[in-house]
C-alpha cells in the first residue's frame, strides 16, 4: 500500500516515535482493487503531540477537534483527518459521541467503528497491515460486518443507517444478516439524524455507481434501504406504494419497485427525480383509487420532499418541474400546436425530460429499449429545429433592446417576446426581425397604452 501514499505523508510517520496508521476506506478499497482520494489516518498518540510534529513537517492544522482527537491537516494538495485513537459512548441513536476516552489499545479503537472492512490499519512506516477483528476476512469475501453485535452499532449512531447502504452500494459488499436485522431494528433511529445528513448520504447512494463503476450501485443501496426499512422512515411518501399494483400490460412491478428501478435505469443527472417522479401515486391511490394527475400532485409532494430533507434548491426546483413534465404524451396523441409549446416551455430541461422519460419507459417491463415518448419528443423538436422555429427567447430574432428602442414600456417588454416567441413557433410567422417588430408594434405595443417612439417625437 505504500506505493499509493504521499512521499510527504511516509517521511511524516517516518519521523514519528509512535505508529501512524492509515484506516478505513482508503485500506478497504485499497485491499479490494479500488481507488480512493480520502485518507484517514490515526496513531496512538495525543492530537496535540501529532500536531506539533505534523506542523514541523510542513503541514497545516486547519480545524482541530479537541474532544474526539480530530484533526483535519494540509500540506499542498494533500489533505488527511487525523484521530487519535479513542472510544466513545453515545447517547442513543445521536450522531455525535457523547464522550471520548483516548487510549493505545488498537482493539478499542477498532471496537468504535463501524464495520470490520473499515476496522483494518496500515502501519506506514512498518510497510504492514494489523487487523484487530478479522476485517481482512470480510473484505476479501466483499461482505460487511459490524465491529460489535449489529444491535449496539446502529442503535449508537443512526447515521450509520444509511452508512450501511451508502458504502455496501459503492463498494459492491454484502452485508451479513446479522448486520440487517441490527439496522432493521434501529431503523427509527435515523429520525434523529438532521436532515443535512440524511440528504448528503442518499445523494451519494443515488450516484454510487460513479465511485467505483459498479453497474447498478445505486439500485443496490436503495434496495438495502428498503430492506431495512430505513427508506419507510425518510421518504415515507414512497414507501406507501410498496404492494400498490399497478396495470400488469404496462408495468411488473409495483409502484415502490417502480420507482426504485427507475434510478436503477436512469442517468446520473436526473436520479433524484427518477426517485420521486412517481411520489404522488400512493397518494392519489389511497385518497381516489387511481394515478390520475399524479404528475402535478407529484410536484407538490416532491417540493415538500425536498424540502425536508434539505435538498440544495436548485436541484429542488428542476427535480420538482421533471416529476410534472414526465408524463406529457404518454398516449402520443398531443396537437402539434401543443407539443410545441411543451417543447418551448422546457426547452432548458427537455433534455433531462427526455432521459426520464426513458428511464421510466425502461423501468416498467425491465425494457432498455428505445422509450417511443422520448423518440417522439427528441424528433418533434429536431423538426422544429429544421425548420428554423425558435426554441426559446434566446432563438428569437427579437431582443428585448429592440422593443425599448420601439416605445415598449420595459414592464412590458418580458410579456411581449414571449408572445412573439409563441407567434413564430407555433403560428407560424417568419422568424425574422423585420416582421416580428412590425407585427409588435402593430398588435401589442397598442394594448400596452404607449405609442411608437417616432409617432411621440412627431
Amino acid at each position: 500500500m505504500r506505493e499509493i501514499l504521499n512521499p510527504n505523508l511516509i517521511k511524516l510517520a517516518e519521523s514519528l516515535p509512535f505508529p501512524l496508521y492509515v484506516v478505513g476506506g482508503k485500506v478497504r478499497d485499497y485491499l479490494s482493487g479500488y481507488v480512493t482520494d480520502d485518507t484517514d489516518i490515526c496513531a496512538p498518540m495525543d492530537a496535540s503531540v501529532f500536531a506539533d510534529y505534523a506542523e514541523k513537517a510542513g503541514y497545516v492544522i486547519a480545524r482541530s477537534f479537541r474532544n474526539t482527537g480530530t484533526l483535519k491537516l494540509r500540506r499542498g494538495e494533500e489533505d488527511y483527518e487525523f484521530s487519535s485513537f479513542r472510544t466513545d459512548t453515545y447517547v442513543r441513536g445521536v450522531h455525535r459521541p457523547e464522550e471520548s476516552f483516548f487510549t493505545q489499545d488498537i482493539m478499542l479503537d477498532a471496537r468504535r467503528r463501524d464495520f470490520k472492512c473499515n476496522a483494518v490499519y496500515y502501519d506506514i512506516k512498518a510497510d504492514s497491515f494489523a487487523d484487530p477483528l478479522g476485517g481482512l476476512e470480510d473484505i476479501k469475501n466483499r461482505v460487511m460486518d459490524t465491529v460489535v453485535s449489529a444491535d449496539k452499532v446502529f442503535s449508537e449512531d443512526g447515521l450509520r443507517l444509511l452508512r450501511l447502504a451508502r458504502m455496501a452500494a459503492q463498494t459492491g459488499f454484502t452485508p451479513s444478516r446479522e448486520c440487517m436485522d441490527g439496522a432493521r431494528k434501529n431503523a427509527a433511529l435515523i429520525r434523529d439524524i438532521a436532515a443535512e445528513r440524511i440528504w448528503a448520504e442518499l445523494e451519494k447512494i443515488l450516484q454510487a455507481d460513479s465511485r467505483h463503476g459498479i453497474k447498478y450501485a445505486q439500485y443496490y443501496g436503495l434496495k438495502i434501504l428498503d430492506d431495512t426499512r430505513v427508506l419507510d422512515e425518510i421518504l415515507p411518501e414512497l414507501t406507501l406504494g410498496r404492494g400498490i399494483e399497478q396495470r400488469h400490460d404496462f408495468h411488473d412491478h409495483d409502484v415502490l419497485e417502480h420507482s426504485l428501478r427507475c434510478v436503477k435505469y436512469s442517468d446520473p443527472e436526473i436520479r433524484l427525480a427518477a426517485l420521486l417522479h412517481d411520489c404522488a401515486k400512493p397518494y392519489c391511490y389511497v385518497s381516489f383509487g387511481n394515478f390520475h394527475g399524479h404528475d402535478k400532485e407529484g410536484m407538490r409532494i416532491a417540493h415538500e420532499i425536498c424540502l425536508r430533507l434539505k435538498v440544495p434548491s436548485r436541484l429542488t426546483s428542476e427535480t420538482v418541474r421533471l416529476v410534472g413534465a414526465h408524463m406529457f404524451n404518454v398516449r402520443g396523441d398531443a396537437r402539434p400546436a401543443k407539443v410545441k409549446r411543451y417543447v418551448m416551455e422546457n426547452q432548458d430541461i427537455l433534455d433531462r425530460i427526455i432521459l426520464l422519460m426513458q428511464a421510466d419507459f425502461s423501468a416498467c417491463k425491465d425494457n432498455l429499449g428505445p422509450a417511443p415518448a422520448s423518440i417522439a419528443l427528441t424528433a418533434f423538436r429536431e423538426q422544429m429545429i429544421a425548420d428554423g422555429l425558435p426554441l426559446s427567447l434566446r432563438d428569437l430574432a427579437v431582443k428585448g433592446g429592440d422593443l425599448a428602442a420601439a416605445g415598449f414600456p420595459p414592464e412590458s417588454i418580458g410579456d411581449t417576446l414571449k408572445s412573439l416567441l409563441e407567434d413564430s413557433a407555433i403560428q407560424g410567422f417568419p422568424n425574422d426581425r423585420e416582421t416580428l417588430m412590425e407585427r409588435a408594434v402593430r398588435i401589442y405595443l397598442p394594448r400596452t397604452g404607449a405609442q411608437p417612439k417616432e409617432d411621440r417625437q412627431s
